[in-house]
């Protein structure tokens, strides 16, 4: 009998989430500083002018110094606001105030802009647990990325970010899973040759 992707997934997310609990400061303030170096290098080599990213929570690989820079340099930044829905909400970002989101993860306060403002980005990065080389990517259970990238009609690229250990082998693959078309750690920015289709 297969094994369950649900059960490998919960499995897989409580051991990557004490993995991240476990890094020191020193070496978060590595991964932070190599992140956004790759995050500005990747902006910068797809041309883009708008981009959507997100607010990190403590444990997860540090965002703050790539909004800062793309506050800096002109880039229009999208960042999501969680509904009860299930859908995602977006304000631009301006590196000012932030509250407590629905899940306890840090989130802008500015002015609400709909699902849809998703759709003129020119480039998508997202939170993740893993990701393998396939593009397959695991989030944290929750499904909204999923969703949004599933609604997307002409997705621009797509960029999974994550700490180097959480790029691995192989990530246990749903229907509703939705590929990307990278990664970026702290050392690397990885291109996938070929991903799974958006359904």
């Amino acid at each position: 009998m297969p094994a369950d992707p649900g059960h490998q997934k919960r499995a897989l997310r409580a051991e990557l989430r004490e993995r991240r609990r476990t890094l020191t400061s020193t070496e978060r303030a590595e991964a932070s500083s190599g992140l956004t170096r790759n995050l500005v290098e990747l902006t910068r080599s797809t041309g883009a002018r708008s981009v959507s990213c997100y607010l990190s929570a403590p444990d997860e690989p540090d965002t703050r110094g790539y909004l800062r820079w793309t506050a800096e340099h002109g880039i229009r930044t999208l960042l999501p606001i969680t509904r009860n829905d299930g859908l995602l909400d977006w304000t631009v970002s301006h590196g000012t105030e932030e509250t407590v989101g629905l899940f306890g993860l840090p989130e802008p306060i500015g002015e609400l802009l709909p699902p849809s403002a998703i759709d003129d980005v020119d480039l998508i990065l997202v939170p993740a647990a893993c990701v393998d080389e396939r593009g397959v990517r695991m989030g944290w259970g929750k499904g909204y990325f999923d969703k949004m990238l599933g609604s997307i009609e002409k997705c621009p690229p797509v960029f999974a970010v994550v700490f180097d250990s959480e790029v691995i082998d192989e990530v246990p693959r749903e229907r509703h899973d939705q590929p990307v078309d990278g990664a970026v750690t702290p050392t690397r920015i990885l291109r996938f040759a070929s991903t799974p289709s958006r359904s």
